[in-house]
């Protein structure tokens, strides 16, 4: 015989194994600088700043003409 399970897991118990692979979402703060909302730990993507640091240079969006 193949790999069977030696006893029927509860439905209870199955629940609980599943209830951890639900998807979440994302944890979100405002930016210090410009007040914008950014997921935690990540650049700003609008001003560029992270921990008080300017890391990248935004430049403004072109305008389709």
């Amino acid at each position: 015989m193949g790999a069977l399970p030696k006893k029927k897991i509860s439905k209870s118990r199955r629940g609980m194994r599943r209830s951890q692979s639900h998807i979440k979402l994302p944890q979100l703060s405002t930016c210090p600088q410009c007040r914008a909302v950014k997921i935690t730990h990540r650049v700003c993507p609008t001003c560029g700043t992270y921990n008080g640091h300017q890391v990248l240079t935004i430049e403004p969006a072109k305008r389709a003409e």
